[in-house]
């Protein structure tokens, strides 16, 4: 019997693990600065009831806010990393919670704040502006703390909030380690009598295979696991959204929705609309999901079906070496000046590649931890993976870019627009890749891919979204988020939106416990809204080309500068209306009608 073992962490090559000590030359200098962060409270308490004294103070108090942020991102982000190479390994599971731990202290000595900026009179603050230049840096960062006026709380309650912020994350905490570390799968054997060891991340590659028996025994083995554990799962989302409530609550929001978008900025409708334009377009979905099985040539469509490719003769085997060769050839449209920073992170291991006994699973890029972002891969040799690749480096760059353009105050930004320069970046190597593709069998491959991505993101993350608002509601009607209640709903929701022609297996009632999304805070939406946004910049980027090219790359340099509708609007997308959206499902439409035609 043969086996495909999934490598121990000292295996995976060094050219194919990301090099942190650019962050820290190595633990102990990690824990020196460690130690040196826990000072930090205490330079912070010199700022208390001194706000109002001058421009300078308060300029002081910014400029010590910006050495604590480029620190803490330092910090969090080695921490986070070298936890995530093994989420089994205690020495940094360690180091993680004593980031976790020094960052809550932090947070809970500079919780005054927020109220002593909101005690500013106008005048006073404009008068500041006129005498300390320097201020003027600042004015966003004071303008977005002053609008949620009437949500912050006196400054001793806003101590004892933030200082319960590691209790709020304790139900995420637990769930990811539970997710990554404790739940384990048995191996399944495909009809050849090969072992494949089943894992959160090999899970989707397998659910790939044309062995059809071989994807329903990962598929039950997978979800008959997961449903092991499913009462402790529920427990853990449940725990989740009591905290949300509970902050939404103290600080005067009528729901846990309005609480979490509030902070980026977001109006609530926006969440609305898309799934009410994701309603009006289900019928394309379905549409859809009929190509597949006809496709497929089978009787009924079963969830494990989802993935398997509709031209499995047209997949080809992509190494990592090839895969960054044709992202940086299908990204040059956006410049040389872009595709360098992507060739720098290429040969700089700025990137963790391949899956390893214990690593976190999925994909993620860092963020603004400065000198640049990293990137964790769990890399197979797949067209899907090659995607991967292209998706997390957007948001490598995005950071970079911002960070490159903006002080740090306004380096970060909100994740709204996360989605939006990972996605373009996705679109753009699919245009190249249809572009370069005659075959007919290949072609319809592409498109096969595509629609899938259009599936996974606009349509899988709106269902995401909807099964996190129906969870908020229950919370907020006192009712406890029961295992039974949760698949009761998801359930219900996947037969909406995969319709008629799709078996929902009673496995699949239980997927919600796989998610690690839902305790991210209505996070999912924004995939789909971003996906769209993508979508209407790389339209752009085709018709208009170098200056689109330009207003795409000055919202890539904006951060959080402004709110997110208006940054969007720079790179000439309106997110305010339903219409990108709208818009990206049109696309879909003609995408199934011409795989159609080619499976003809």
């Amino acid at each position: 019997m043969q086996s495909n073992a999934i490598p121990k962490r000292s295996e995976v090559p060094e050219e194919l693990t990301w090099n942190l000590s650019d962050l820290f030359e190595s633990d102990s200098a990690w824990l020196e600065e460690y130690e040196a962060m826990q000072q930090l409270p205490a330079r912070l308490e010199e700022y208390r009831g001194r706000l109002e004294e001058s421009p300078e103070m308060l300029l002081g108090y910014f400029k010590l806010q910006d050495e604590i942020s480029l620190r803490a991102a330092r910090l969090r982000t080695y921490a986070n990393c070298r936890s995530d190479e093994d989420t089994a390994n205690n020495l940094y599971q360690d180091l993680k919670g004593r980031a976790g731990s020094v960052l809550t202290a932090i947070s809970s000595a500079g919780a005054f704040a927020a109220a002593e900026i909101m005690a500013l009179p106008q005048q006073q603050l404009e008068d500041f502006f006129a005498r300390c230049p320097g201020l003027s840096e600042y004015r966003r960062s004071i303008q977005r703390i002053r609008r949620r006026a009437s949500h912050i709380l006196p400054p001793e309650q806003e101590k004892l909030l933030a200082a319960a912020g590691e209790m709020a994350g304790a139900a995420g905490s637990i769930g990811n380690v539970f997710r990554n570390a404790d739940l384990t799968f048995p191996s399944v054997e495909d009809s050849q009598g090969v072992s494949h060891p089943l894992s959160n991340g090999s899970f989707v590659p397998l659910q790939e295979s044309p062995d059809r028996e071989f994807r329903r025994r990962v598929f039950e083995t997978y979800y008959g696991r997961i449903a092991d554990f499913r009462n402790t799962a529920a427990a853990t989302l449940d725990a989740q959204f009591k905290q949300l409530r509970y902050f939404a609550g103290v600080r005067g929001y009528k729901n846990t929705l309005e609480a979490s978008l509030d902070a980026t900025e977001v109006p609530e409708q926006v969440y609305h609309s898309l799934i009410e334009a994701v309603h009006r377009n289900l019928p394309a979905m379905y549409r859809y999901v009929a190509l597949r099985r006809r496709m497929l040539g089978v009787d009924e469509l079963h969830m494990y079906d989802v993935y398997a490719p509709m031209v499995p003769e047209a997949a080809a085997d992509i190494p990592f070496q090839q895969a960054k060769d044709t992202v940086l050839k299908a990204l040059g449209v956006l410049g040389e000046d872009y595709t360098a920073i992507l060739r720098e992170g290429f040969e700089n291991r700025w990137i963790d590649v391949l899956e390893n006994q214990g690593k976190r699973s999925g994909a993620y890029s860092t963020g603004g931890a400065r000198p640049h972002p990293y990137v964790l891969l769990n890399y197979k040799n797949t067209l899907d993976n090659q995607f991967t690749l292209a998706h997390e480096m957007g948001h490598a760059l995005h950071s970079y870019h911002s960070s490159h353009a903006q002080p740090v105050s306004t380096s970060g930004y909100v994740i709204f627009v996360a989605e939006v320069a990972s996605t373009c970046n996705e679109v753009l190597l699919m245009r190249y890749l249809l572009e370069r593709t005659e075959g007919r069998r290949e072609r319809a491959y592409l498109i096969n891919h595509f629609l899938d991505t259009f599936k996974g993101t606009l349509y899988r993350q709106t269902m995401f979204a909807e099964f996190e608002l129906a969870m908020g509601r229950m919370s907020e009607r006192g009712e406890t988020l029961t295992a039974e209640a949760l698949s009761r709903e998801y359930l219900r929701l996947n037969q909406l939106y995969f319709g008629p022609d799709m078996v929902s297996d009673p496995g699949i009632a239980v997927e919600w416990a796989r998610i690690p999304h839902f305790f991210y805070n209505y996070y999912v939406f924004q995939y789909a809204t971003g996906f769209s946004a993508a979508v209407a910049i790389a339209n752009r980027i085709r018709d208009l080309g170098a200056p689109a090219v330009e207003d795409y790359k000055r919202f890539l340099s904006a951060g959080s500068s402004a709110d997110p509708i208006s940054l969007l609007r720079i790179a000439g997308v309106d997110m305010s209306t339903p219409q990108p959206v709208d818009s990206a499902l049109g696309l879909f439409r003609e995408l199934v009608e011409e795989l159609e035609k080619l499976a003809d």
